[in-house]
């Protein structure tokens, strides 16, 4: 069998959360076995993509867009619903996807700080919401805290947003939250039209250098997504993966599984040297420190060859195998010791 290697990266890459395993044996095998197809171009406008996660989620295909992982469907639904000088409403710091490209579509940030807990203040948020506001978006668990919205919380808010204002719902990393602990996306959107829930291979199912996210929604908001979509855009790798991965379900919950026994680790080992971490539903751990201490644990890191995301109000680590682990909490030890 032939397996695909990405050029190797010195150091402990842990800045862009994904995950530490390649994909599968299952995958990279049907993987292998796509390229000997790779001289064809893929479907001119996605439709098998949709119709498989369709079937999955059991709700109609045409309550699906796909499109180049998460970004490029947040970039089709800014465009959209969120361009020509619209107010987008969002916590921060959240995804750095959203501010810098609702900017790139002409449409207008509006940052609400989160709450000292490191959480989303829905509060605050549906505060901001004005007549100007086309857009509101929402994470869980929320990037780069880790934390969750509770499914009632998100509801109660849903219902102060005016119908004519899309939320969207993030939910890159749901695949690490406990099922009883979701959003009930479903049976929102049947009661939410505005509503669009967001979703990514590219963390859980670990495909993020094939670039597959899709979003689900109401009919009549997903065709104005897909009406965006560029033709020949979608990786044609990307349906084998997606099967592939389904068909591998149990090796992908196991996997899930046992990063969120590292990130209990990283985050209890932090805990334990007095620092501060609120609780993660994601893959990665957020070590909420304030100036100088974020440069001075940052640039110990970096000394490390340990790669991190800096935000003003802390550092975001990617849960990685044992050895970055051990590595992280030793250099983080021995900076605030």
């Amino acid at each position: 069998m032939t397996t695909f290697q990405l050029p190797a990266r010195l150091g402990h890459q842990l800045q862009l959360n994904e995950i530490p395993y390649g994909p599968p044996a299952s995958v990279q095998e049907a993987l292998s076995r796509a390229f000997a197809s790779a001289n064809r171009y893929p479907e001119f406008l996605p439709q098998r993509l949709p119709r498989l996660i369709a079937e999955r989620l059991d709700v109609a295909p045409e309550r699906i867009v796909v499109g180049a992982g998460a970004t490029g469907v947040i970039m089709h639904i800014v465009q959209e619903f969120g361009s020509d000088g619209a107010e987008v409403v969002m916590a921060t710091p959240t995804f750095d996807g959203y501010p810098i490209l609702v900017a790139m579509a002409g449409g207008r940030p509006i940052a609400v700080p989160l709450d000292a807990y490191g959480c989303q203040d829905l509060e605050a948020i549906a505060a901001a919401v004005t007549e100007r506001t086309s857009l509101v978006v929402v994470c869980s668990p929320h990037n780069p805290t880790g934390t969750l919205v509770p499914p009632a919380e998100f509801e109660s808010f849903l219902a102060r947003i005016p119908e004519a204002v899309t939320v969207v719902l993030d939910e890159a990393y749901v695949e690490f939250v406990a099922e009883s602990a979701r959003i009930d996306v479903l049976d929102l959107l049947d009661r939410h039209p505005n509503l669009i829930a967001l979703r990514t291979f590219s963390k859980a199912f670990g495909l993020a250098a094939l670039r597959v996210g899709y979003a689900l929604g109401g009919v009549g908001r997903i065709r104005r997504i897909a009406r965006r979509q560029l033709p020949f855009g979608m990786n044609a790798l990307a349906e084998v993966a997606v099967r592939a991965c389904y068909e591998a379900e149990d090796e992908i919950v196991a996997r899930v599984r046992r990063i969120g026994g590292h990130r209990d680790r990283l985050t209890d080992g932090l805990r334990d040297l007095g620092l501060t971490v609120p609780d993660s539903y994601a893959n990665f751990s957020y070590l909420t420190l304030s100036d100088p201490d974020i440069d001075r644990v940052g640039t110990a890191l970096a000394g490390a060859d340990i790669h991190v995301k800096h935000y003003p109000t802390g550092i975001r680590i990617t849960v990685g195998d044992r050895t970055a682990t051990d590595a992280v909490l030793e250099t983080v030890r021995s900076t605030v010791q």
